[in-house]
């Protein structure tokens, strides 16, 4: 008999202009994948005021779409609601073997791993961060597994979760520099460090559905995010590093890519618009299936 857990998911983001908006071209990355673990049952946006929406795949297989709002509006509301299952995934072991390095040093260079083994604009391996390393002892074990379960460990005891010290467009050096932050910044740095030692790692934009238990410091209202990294024979592994976590199944992937900037849920160009406030909220759903 195989486990499936069930989420209804809503989630609602509210722009506010302090100047009307004459015309609006939004991105949106709010629609969940199917994948490994997980199968999206149904996807609904909309909008208010009503725009059109169109949908596209981006290069790493999310589906995004693109909403084009042609009307003054000083206000705009989107409103996601998704039906996702997702199955109980089994513990990987703690450890995969020294040899598995040798598997991960033949991939270096190669085209299909290239976007989550090198550096992108949010993970660059700084000064600070070559500092932050020696610091922490931070190094790469004998074996790949065992360094990025102490990797995720390290990072959840070092850093303090706390919203707004860092923004969306913080880099690596902001966390390192203040010791705090939210999910985003944790993945950035546990992916600079993983890659930096050859193991393609990516981020991951989603949801955690929120259950209590004393170290999720995730806020129920909100996305999260963490990092999956490849390893040979395994494929990809989900590490929570703000949660001190393996991914699991309260864990629900919307889109993957180098860093934050190609999963933001929400990026837009307004024409004639004043600055807006966003708020959002995210309502979870939990239902559990047998089959």
């Amino acid at each position: 008999m195989t486990d499936f857990v069930r989420y209804d998911i809503e989630h609602v983001s509210s722009y506010l202009y302090e100047r009307p908006a004459q015309r609006c071209v939004m991105w949106l990355c709010l629609e969940p994948r199917t994948d490994f673990d997980q199968t999206l049952k149904s996807f609904k946006a909309t909008t208010q005021p009503a725009s059109s929406l169109s949908a596209e795949t981006d290069p790493f297989g999310n589906t995004k779409h693109v909403i084009t709002l042609n009307l003054e509006h000083d206000a705009l509301d989107i409103v996601t609601v998704s039906q996702v299952e997702t199955v109980a995934r089994g513990q990987p072991p703690r450890n995969v073997g020294n040899d598995v390095w040798d598997e991960i040093g033949s991939w270096a260079g190669s085209f299909e791993h290239w976007d989550f083994t090198h550096e992108s604009a949010m993970t660059g391996f700084s000064p600070a961060l070559h500092s932050f390393v020696d610091r922490h002892g931070i190094k790469r074990g004998s074996d790949p597994l065992e360094s990025l379960f102490e990797l995720s460990e390290t990072l959840f005891k070092t850093f303090v979760y706390q919203s707004g010290i860092t923004d969306v467009s913080s880099t690596v050096d902001h966390i390192i520099e203040t010791g705090k932050g939210v999910c985003q910044d944790y993945a950035h740095v546990m992916i600079a460090i993983a890659r930096s030692w050859g193991i393609p790692s990516r981020y991951v934009s989603g949801y955690m559905h929120v259950t209590g238990l004393a170290y999720e410091q995730v806020p129920e209202t909100q996305t999260h995010a963490w990092v999956e990294c490849l390893l040979p024979d395994l494929g990809w592994i989900g590490f929570d590093p703000t949660n001190h976590a393996l991914a699991d199944e309260r864990h629900i992937r919307i889109a993957v890519g180098r860093d934050y900037l190609d999963v933001s849920p929400t990026r837009g160009v307004i024409i004639n618009g004043g600055p807006s406030k966003l708020t959002a909220v995210v309502k979870m759903q939990k239902s559990s299936l047998s089959a």
